[in-house]
């Protein structure tokens, strides 16, 4: 058999291919039950498929409606691949079977007989292997042969015979189902449905996509279909989608005479519920609607009327827009447009369905609701207002001018560059002058560094235009300088800087807020930092904005220097959380995936900062955003440095380096600098590490407008003194110092005294390694903790303060074993034998860490590296990297060798 994939329902396939098993104790029989499309029958193959695979043998049912009237038509199909076996029956049970089945004549036999007999064949075909019976569309089952199965259902126990029986939801049977086991499949989770229309659509745009998701509520059948019913330009986000999703020759045939054949007035209702998809009973009448001739809809179980109308199938509403008149829509539109003068986003979009024409009063009207849908993270549907706006537009300027703001949400927020290019390209034939505007300029540079293109060209187009529109304070320009300051921070060059600077003094009003802060706080935090330090702690404390607000990226970029990400970690979950159910722009996710991946490092989280990183990976190439990609690539070459896999750090790094040279994009090399030099240290080249930290920032400098020369001043301390540069080491200390990196966090704080530790005399060396672990909150910061203890363990030691050292080195022993940071876990475990403290051999030795013992457990129940790579949201390459690490732990060299080995395996002990 050839079947369609199967997706999300394996656990309950595995249930159906066990009833054989379970007959032999208790009888194997399911009723399987859920509405239409929801994948029964497509179980019911994969059942069939998978038992036939495995020797056993199938029967199959398919009711029919014409058939219903039939005695026996039912039984017919199901023993009609038996009748040489029926010859082995008793010859009364023999001649009863065939004169029901239509094959022998005589008087209708005894219903029971008839029973016993079917039963007795089943369990004759039984004793040679396992059987399988499958009953699809129960409903349609005739009365005669619905007895027979349901007699034959209760039956079973000792038997190898499995049954299932297929029924959709609310739909009665001749088939007594009373007492027998029940399993109702539900919709698909998001993910699965998501994967599912992935697999039939891999080309289709993200926003598309995610309207599918939403329209279909988990319905195989809607997922597969829906699509099928739109042009390639809409499956692409060309054109926008139409209010209620169209529906397939198929699906019409499904659903549409379920409605063609209810009363005018009850029809009438219906499409007002269907367009109104609020569901609320209120909006209906206020549009005139007599909720009592929903009477017959709801007596056919195609909707629930109470204090909501909720149609029973997500099809049942794409089949009632379907089957109404153009005339009627928008008769319809209008009357829910008069209901709902309190509610103006809701009444701008049925008038903007309901216009029939350019009309520049609701053009406006939907171009405010766009506003609001944007403010409160909706992009996607800003996007669609917008995009209505500028059709209903009768001036070509003001039309342009909408197609661009659209583009530019397409491209900033959606991910749909593909539809972006086609609103900008709209734009420009529209308005010749267009490109001009922020929002044209804007959406251009975001398409142009997300397709290969060059940063410093992006800031002067984006630069240019803001220059031009002027200091009057709006929405559009500050989003429009909060993109510049990223373009500016990704160019690497400080004299990018100033006209950025310029622009936000010179507002009026002043800057909102989280951009005056920003300004301080992102582009130079070691001069200008500390000016803005209190007032973004109080902002964080008691934040004005919601989580999906555009707002809290902005913020999460104003508190990455100054280590205040943590304040920050529940609300970019929730938009994480928020964004895999499609409920949030994937820009703002992968925004929110970068701030916590950022915070996971420095807060010891490495677990976590692994997923994170290879979900926002591959976010970035499912939505486009190939620009943003490094930041995921800096995170992940940070982990594989800290944990010693130094040839993926400086594999990753490599890629950084040659991506930032072909798009001017120095401040990528800078970002890159930071892994590079920390893998040196790990592998104590500190020459190299020396080399690297000091790319762009001299000794006794802290880099101006490289920010994250913050981040690996105390690097290129340690690569220094290492490497016998101790004047270089002790003036970068001192700039350290008197910049008052310390008053930006706690972290830096440990950092500044760490350094200044690091230079001290022998005399000195104590007391300012105990004032650098004595500061207040550097708990919070357990790698850069327990670096300083090695550092003083390593001091002590060779001051002959061989206790004191112990001390030191364990406790950095026990942060570094915990953290999986193999390179500094061996030099400490190499330090404390030099002061002679030994252990026995078994707790020297390597221990899996939590992540590779996961990963050791799903290959050893033998999941490919690719498959164990999606499920963790690792990268195939780092799943490698990982199981050769673990083999030699575990003192194996294969992966076939890897089960056994994990027996008897305690992931808390040390082998």
């Amino acid at each position: 058999m050839t079947v369609e994939r199967l997706v999300g329902r394996e656990e309950i396939l595995q249930r159906i291919l066990a009833l054989h098993q379970e007959s032999a104790l208790s009888g194997g029989t399911i009723l399987l039950i859920g509405e239409a499309g929801i994948g029964k029958t497509l179980l019911l193959q994969h059942a069939a498929m998978r038992t036939i695979e495995t020797g056993g043998c199938v029967l199959r049912v398919e009711g029919a409606e014409f058939e219903a009237d039939v005695s026996y038509s039912a039984l017919n199909q199901l023993f009609l691949p038996l009748l040489d076996e029926i010859a082995e029956l008793t010859a009364t049970h023999a001649e009863a079977l065939r004169v029901a089945l239509g094959f022998g004549t005589g008087p209708a036999p005894d219903r029971l007989l008839v029973s016993n007999a079917a039963l007795l064949l089943l369990r004759r075909v039984a004793a040679d292997g396992p059987l399988l019976i499958l009953v699809d569309d129960l409903p349609w089952v005739d009365r005669a042969s619905a007895l027979v199965l349901g007699f034959v259902a209760r039956r079973l126990a000792g038997s190898r015979i499995g049954f299932v029986a297929a029924s959709r939801t609310g739909l009665g049977s001749f088939f007594d189902d009373s007492g027998l086991p029940r399993l109702d499949l539900g919709p698909l989770s998001f993910e699965d449905a998501e994967n599912l229309i992935k697999q039939h659509f891999p080309e289709m745009a993200v926003n598309v996509r995610q309207r599918l998701l939403s329209e279909s509520r988990g319905n195989p059948l809607a997922l597969v279909e829906f699509p099928n019913a739109l042009s390639d330009q809409q499956r692409q986000a060309q054109i926008g989608l139409p209010a209620v999703l169209p529906l397939t020759e198929r699906l019409r045939s499904l659903f549409a005479s379920r409605v063609d054949d209810l009363p005018a007035d009850c029809r009438r209702l219906l499409l007002l519920a269907a367009l109104d998809r609020s569901g609320g009973s209120a909006t209906l009448r206020s549009a005139g609607g007599e909720l009592a001739a929903l009477a017959p809809a709801e007596r056919d179980r195609l909707v629930y009327a109470g204090q909501s109308i909720e149609f029973r199938h997500p099809l049942i509403r794409s089949a009632v827009v379907e089957g109404s008149t153009i005339s009627e829509r928008r008769t319809a539109h209008r009357r829910l447009a008069d209901a709902l003068v309190d509610q103006p986003d809701r009444r701008a979009w049925h008038l903007g369905e309901a216009s029939t024409g350019p009309d520049e009063e609701v053009a406006g009207l939907l171009e405010e609701a766009a506003g609001r849908a944007q403010r409160r993270g909706d992009a996607t549907g800003a996007v669609s207002s917008l995009a209505r706006a500028a059709d209903l537009s009768p001036e070509p300027a003001d039309r342009g001018r909408r197609l661009a703001q659209a583009a530019y949400l397409g491209a900033d927020s959606v991910g749909e560059m593909l539809g972006a290019t086609h609103l900008l390209d709209r734009a420009r034939r529209s308005s010749p002058d267009v490109g001009a505007s922020l929002p044209a300029a804007a959406a251009t540079a975001m398409l142009l560094i997300n397709d290969d293109g060059d940063v410093l060209t992006a800031y002067q187009l984006l630069m240019s235009a803001v220059e031009m529109n002027g200091a009057e304070n709006d929405s559009a320009l500050s989003e429009a300088l909060y993109t510049l300051l990223l373009l500016s921070w990704y160019s690497g060059r400080e004299e990018v800087w100033a006209r950025v600077f310029a622009v936000i003094d010179e507002l009026k009003p002043e800057p909102p807020q989280v951009l005056a802060i920003a300004r301080h706080t992102f582009p130079d935090p070691a001069r200008t930092g500390q000016k803005a330090a209190a007032e973004l702690d109080a902002l964080l404390a008691d934040p004005p904005v919601e989580p999906v607000d555009s707002d809290l990226m902005q913020l999460g970029t104003a508190s990455v220097y100054l280590d205040r990400l943590a304040g920050l970690r529940e609300r970019n979950w929730k938009v994480v959380r928020a964004g895999r159910q499609g409920r949030v722009p994937a820009r703002r996710r992968i925004a929110a995936l970068t701030h916590l991946g950022h915070d996971s490092f420095h807060a010891g989280r490495w677990a976590e900062l692994e997923q994170l990183a290879a979900e926002g990976s591959r976010l970035c190439d499912e939505y486009g955003y190939r620009f943003f990609v490094w930041h995921f690539r800096y995170l992940s070459s940070m982990h594989a440095a800290a944990t010693g896999e130094h040839e993926a750090s400086q594999e990753l790094t490599d890629t950084m380096n040659r991506w930032a040279v072909r798009r001017n994009a120095l401040g990528v090399r800078w970002f890159a600098a930071h892994p590079r030099t920390l893998n040196h240290l790990g592998q104590g080249d500190y020459e190299a590490a020396y080399r690297e930290a000091t790319v762009f920032s001299s000794p006794g400098t802290i880099a101006s407008h490289v920010p994250q020369a913050l981040w690996i001043a105390l690097d290129l301390v340690e690569a220094a003194w290492r490497s016998g540069r101790h004047e270089e080491a002790r003036s970068h200390a001192a700039a350290m110092r008197t910049s008052d990196l310390a008053g930006l966090s706690s972290r830096l704080a440990l950092h500044v005294a760490t350094a200044r530790a690091w230079v001290a005399t022998d005399e000195e060396v104590r007391r300012r390694f105990d004032e650098a672990l004595a500061l207040p909150g550097i708990s919070a910061w357990p790698f850069d903790l327990a670096r300083s203890r090695l550092a003083y363990g390593e001091r002590l030691r060779r001051l002959k303060r061989t206790a004191e050292a112990r001390a030191q080195l364990a406790s950095a022993e026990s942060i570094f074993e915990r953290l999986g940071a193999r390179p500094w876990l061996e030099r400490t475990q190499s330090e404390l034998r030099a002061t002679g403290f030994h252990r026995p051999r078994a707790v020297l030795g390597p221990r899996l860490t939590p992540k590779e013992r996961e990963i050791a457990d799903l290959a050893g129940a033998g999941l490919t590296n690719k498959q164990i790579g999606e499920r963790l949201y690792l990268s195939h390459r780092t799943v490698s990297t990982h199981l050769y690490q673990i083999f030699p732990k575990l003192g194996i060299s294969s992966r076939a060798a890897l089960r056994d080995a994990l027996n008897g395996w305690d992931r808390e002990e040390p082998v």
